[in-house]
Parts: C-alpha cells; sequence; structure tokens
C-alpha cells in the first residue's frame, strides 16, 4: 500500500535526505544499484533544488526526540509559504486508529494510494500534523481562499505522554478555521475533557470575534460522530445531553471541571456543529480499494453534504484584525508553537501573551511618544500629572486592542510595569535635568554676586537689580524636583553676598568721597582756579576726617541724615537704568580731562597770550626798555 512519509529518510547512497512515500523508499532500498537515470531523477526532485510536485501530504510540524514537545518541520512549509491567497485550514482531531487520515482523503476527494497515509495496524500512521500540499480555491464572501487540510496525530496511542497529545490538540484548535472532532460511535467523558483547552481559548478571545476589530477567531468546532446504525437519537440530541451536567455528590474536581466545560459549550453553542456520517462499508480493511459504487450510498450522500456543511461554515483565518497569506500563516505557526512549548503545559496564557505582546509594544511606544513631548525638566507634580494623563490613554488603547479575557490580565500587569519602569527612568532624567539647570542657574548668579562685589563704583540699585535678576532666572529657570534643594542654596548665597556689599558698600563710597574732595581740591587751586570749589572741598575732607574721630567709628557716620543724603545723591549719580557711572566711568573721567585741558588752554590762550604755558616775570615799572646796569 502506498503510504506518505512520516520521517525524513536517507539512502547509503545519496548524500542527502529526501521526502518520499514508503512504497517509493521501499523499492530503492530494495535495491542495490541504482539506475542512474533514476538517480539523475531523484537528485532534481530533491530539496535542495525545491518542491516540483505539491500533490502529496508534507508534514509541517513533527515531534521532538522526547516526544513531549513540538517543532517546526521545514519540509512542508513551501506548500503553505507559497500561497499568496488569504488561507483557511480545516482540521481533524481525534483518536489515534478513529479513520482521521481517510475522512480527509475522502473529503479531498483523494484515494489512500495519493493523499494522506492510511493504515490498519495498531500504531498511529501520522506523526505530529500533515498538511495536504494543494489548497482547495473557494470564494468565500467574494474573497478568493485557499483551504488547506491538516492531519493531525490521533491521541491516547502507546509511547505517548498526555501533554503532547495536549500540544497537538492545542495546535489545531488555534491554527484552524474548522476544527472536525472526529469521534467514533459516541460522545465518551474523555472527549469532553480534551476540549478544555479549545474551550478556554473561545472564551479567552469570543469576545473580540463578535467586533469590528477581529483579533483571534476561534474555529467553528465540527462534532463528527461516525457511527454503525443512525437509528435512535439525532447526532445534536447526542451532544446536547452530552453537554448536560453530571451529578457530583462526591464533590469530584474532575467532574467539577468536565462540567464547567460543559456549560461553556453550551453558552458558545453558536460556534459549533453536530454531524453524523454512516460507516461507509462494513469491511474496513478494504476501504481504500472500493470506489463509491462500492459504498454505502447514505455515505455517499452524507460525505456530499459534510463538504459542503464545511464550505458553508469556513472562513479565511483572520490573526490581528487581518487575514493570513502563505507566510504570515507559518509565522503565525512558529510563533504559536514557541508559546505552547513554554512550560509543562500548553496553556491560553502563554498564547495571551503572543497575541498581547505587540499590543503592549504599541502602548509602550505611545506612552513613550507622549512623555517625550514634556519639556523637562519639570515640576514632580507637573510630571506626575502628565504621567497619569499619559497612561490613562494608553490603557484605554491597551483595553481596546488586547486580546484575551481572564489571561489578558497578567498582560496588564506587564503592561504597568513597563510603564512604571519607563516612568522611573523619566524621573531619574528629569531630577538629572532639574540638577543640571538650577546648577546653570546657580553658577551664573554666584558669578552676578561677586562681580557685583567688585564694582568700582558700588551702586544699591545696581546690587539690586542683579539680586533681583537673579531671584526671576532662578524662578523660572530652575525647575524640578532639585529646585527646594538649590532655593536653600541660592537664598543662603544671596544672603551673604548682599550682607558682604552692604558692609564694603559704605567704605567704598567714604573713600571714594575723600578722594574725590581732594581732588576738587587741586582742580579749584591749580586748574579752575575757583575758590568755592576748593573750599567746598576741604570743607568734605574736614567733615569725612573729623567726624569719624569725633564720633569714635565710621559706621556712626552711615546713620547720619547728612550721609544718607550725600548717599542718595550718589546713587542718582552712579547708576540709573540708562546710565551705569560704572561702566563708563573710564571714558568718561577721559573725556571730561581732555574737556577741562582744552577750556583751561582756550582761557590761558586768551588772557596771557600764546606763550601763556612759560609766563615771565613782567614789571610796570620798568619795563622791556628799561636801561641796564653795569
Amino acid at each position: 500500500m502506498l503510504m506518505a512519509p512520516s520521517t525524513t529518510t536517507s539512502s547509503p547512497f545519496l548524500p542527502f535526505a529526501l521526502p518520499f512515500s514508503n512504497f517509493a523508499y521501499c523499492s530503492l532500498y530494495s535495491s542495490v544499484i541504482m539506475p542512474i537515470p533514476s538517480l539523475l531523477l531523484l537528485l532534481f526532485f530533491s530539496p535542495s533544488f525545491g518542491i516540483l510536485n505539491f500533490h502529496q501530504p508534507f508534514p509541517i510540524v513533527e515531534p521532538d526526540p522526547t516526544h513531549t514537545k513540538l517543532r517546526i518541520s521545514s519540509e512542508g512549509l513551501e506548500s503553505i509559504k507559497r500561497i499568496t491567497n488569504p488561507i483557511a485550514s480545516v482540521a481533524v482531531i481525534g483518536p489515534y486508529r478513529s479513520g482521521k487520515s481517510f475522512l480527509l482523503n475522502q473529503l479531498l476527494s483523494l484515494s489512500c494510494y495519493e493523499g494522506f497515509g492510511v493504515g490498519h495496524m495498531r500504531d498511529t500512521k501520522t506523526k505530529g500534523i500533515w498538511v495536504w500540499g494543494t489548497p482547495i480555491e473557494l470564494d468565500i464572501d467574494g474573497v478568493r481562499t485557499s483551504v488547506f487540510y491538516l492531519d493531525t496525530e490521533g491521541f491516547e496511542s502507546l509511547g505517548k505522554s498526555n501533554v503532547y497529545d495536549d500540544r497537538i490538540f492545542a495546535l489545531a484548535t488555534i491554527m484552524s478555521s474548522v476544527l472536525i472532532y472526529n469521534l467514533p460511535e459516541t460522545i465518551r467523558e474523555a472527549d469532553i475533557s480534551r476540549l478544555s483547552f479549545a474551550v478556554e481559548l473561545a472564551e479567552e478571545f469570543y469576545g473580540r470575534v463578535k467586533g469590528r476589530d477581529v483579533a483571534f477567531q476561534p474555529a467553528k468546532l465540527l462534532w463528527l460522530i461516525q457511527r454503525d446504525f443512525l437509528q435512535g437519537k439525532s447526532v445534536q440530541e447526542m451532544v446536547n445531553e452530552a453537554l448536560w451536567h453530571v451529578p457530583n455528590i462526591d464533590g469530584d474536581k474532575n467532574i467539577d471541571k468536565v462540567n464547567q466545560i460543559r456549560d461553556s459549550l453550551a453558552i458558545m453553542g453558536d460556534n459549533s456543529t453536530a454531524f453524523s456520517l454512516p460507516q461507509p462499508h462494513l469491511d474496513r480493511i478494504k476501504l481504500c480499494d472500493m470506489k463509491d459504487a462500492e459504498l454505502d450510498q447514505s455515505y455517499v450522500e452524507r460525505r456530499k453534504q459534510l463538504k459542503e456543511l464545511v464550505a458553508s461554515i469556513i472562513r479565511p483565518k483572520i490573526i490581528q484584525g487581518k487575514t493570513l497569506n502563505g507566510t504570515e500563516f507559518v509565522s503565525f505557526m512558529d510563533q504559536m508553537l514557541e508559546a505552547l512549548n513554554k512550560g509543562e503545559i500548553p496553556s491560553t496564557g502563554s498564547l495571551v501573551e503572543v497575541f498581547n505582546k505587540g499590543v503592549l509594544e504599541k502602548c509602550l511606544k505611545l506612552y513613550g511618544e507622549k512623555m517625550a513631548t514634556l519639556n523637562l525638566p519639570l515640576p514632580e507634580e507637573s510630571l506626575e500629572e502628565a504621567h497619569d494623563k499619559s497612561k490613562g490613554e494608553v490603557i484605554k488603547v491597551f483595553e481596546k486592542q488586547c486580546f484575551g479575557r481572564r489571561h489578558a490580565k497578567k498582560s496588564f500587569r506587564q503592561l504597568d510595569a513597563e510603564v512604571e519602569k519607563v516612568y522611573k527612568n523619566i524621573i531619574l532624567q528629569n531630577e538629572y535635568l532639574s540638577s543640571k539647570s538650577c546648577e546653570a542657574v546657580y553658577t551664573r548668579c554666584e558669578d552676578i554676586m561677586d562681580q557685583l562685589q567688585v564694582l568700582r563704583l558700588p551702586s544699591m540699585a545696581k546690587f539690586d537689580a542683579g539680586f533681583q535678576q537673579c531671584n526671576h532666572s532662578f524662578g523660572h529657570e530652575c525647575l524640578g524636583p532639585a529646585k527646594t534643594n538649590y532655593k536653600q542654596r541660592m537664598m543662603k548665597m544671596l544672603g551673604k553676598s548682599r550682607a558682604l556689599f552692604i558692609k564694603e558698600y559704605n567704605k567704598k563710597i567714604f573713600n571714594w568721597l575723600v578722594t574725590l574732595s581732594l581732588v576738587m581740591v587741586v582742580i579749584g587751586r591749580f586748574i579752575t582756579r575757583f575758590i568755592l570749589i576748593e573750599i567746598g572741598a576741604w570743607m568734605l575732607f574736614i567733615f569725612l576726617q573729623t567726624y569719624t574721630r569725633m564720633f569714635w567709628s565710621e559706621e556712626s557716620l552711615y546713620y547720619n541724615p547728612v550721609w544718607n543724603f550725600i548717599v542718595a545723591t550718589w546713587e542718582t549719580l552712579v547708576y540709573s537704568p540708562i546710565l551705569d557711572l560704572d561702566r563708563w566711568a573710564i571714558p568718561l573721567v577721559a573725556m571730561l580731562s581732555m574737556f577741562i585741558l582744552y577750556c583751561w588752554a582756550c582761557y590761558g590762550k586768551r588772557k596771557y597770550g600764546s606763550q601763556w604755558l612759560l609766563p615771565l616775570h613782567t614789571s610796570n615799572t620798568y619795563g622791556l626798555n628799561r636801561p641796564r646796569t653795569d
């Protein structure tokens, strides 16, 4: 009998592996000497040159060496990747030796010799999950759709663990658009228990299916009961009775679990259908050799109805709100397989994490973009307010787009933790920028205060202007959490600078006034020769020198009303918003000196003539013509 391969085999004559049917392999293995043309033909059809004949089954998922987990079989993925249309898939699951492969061949109108491998021994023929390489093309809702048929390894076979069966069942549930649950004769308690994963998966995503934004559409469940006799209850009545609650007087946890599954299946009744098939022939061993005319005609008629039912309920696989082509279908299967292999038991929680991974990344990116618009540094209250606002908007987006119900809470907690982690980094960045900006303002104000301490012409008004400028700059430029600490430092520094300036301020004015009185004495006596200027300068000098002697200290002078008048006059002359005499003192003194010299020159020239700079001694008594003496 011609069988589809279960593994990739290697010939001792060929340095590479070739997938063929068991019959072809036996023919090759039985020949000691391979004809050269046949060898070249096999070389041409080897995987190294790509698959040229897709009209055959291919393995897409196979068991690992421990037969507990699954892994991708790249051999058959090329048959799926080449498809550019939206893809839908029909998967058949059920106990081993229950006729799944034969049923798929019947749905595909294939014989046992060209379709999926069918065996009559006690061991299972199908390992992992296989796909028929040539899809059926259907127009579904006006969309050209490629429908693949998947054959799965039967559960409850010898030499396998229950967790392996669960992974096969789970992956078939996820990847299929229609899940045919092939059961012989009747529905057992164990058959319902195996639907726990499918039910949990459907419950997680059931709410999303009815919306416009379909994230993941669970497979339509088709109960297929193959019975010898169709008399009695209908298959739908049989399914309904199987979903009735089982009394649990003793409080058995397993019975409670199965009853919960029954409740969920009853709620999602619109997502399941029941169908029955009679036995095609009593002699099951010869089924592969029989034509339709030899089969029971009631079976042939029901098989036709089953094909029509599958075609009517199948829809393209929708993931993340869109249909999948071949490459996307394979990529999605790879992600799901990785999720199912996590841990010891496959869970919908691991699948929800995979679905929500993209949503999490999108929400984190959205949060980061919103927080990036902030002009840091900011006060802590403003930053926290912006964080709460951005986080609230992100949560709304997540709740709208997230997948799953119960297990979505884990993804929500993960999102919350990731957002808080990003927020902590933003807090650190805000603290750093706050310290940096406050330190810059503090350093600039410290330099300003140092410059004001060394004014040539001290001015309290100018110092107050610089003092107010520092306070204004600090209030507007120093923001964020570092402001409180730097505010204390700033006030302390400004207070010390002000006290030091006031202390030196009166001394500097006193010294300038003493110097000015002496300069005015010289100017009034020798330059202008104006006696009132000289007298006033001497009076100022005598007052400054004698007052401090009379009242024992210079500080006592600073409280005198006369001194306050002098200081007010000094402030008016030295600094104003229009003229800063400290900045223009040297140019103005130079210009004034040149003006005085010019005026003096003009006055002397008018009075004494051209030789006024070297005046000669003259006498009106003798004159220049007096007689000489011996």
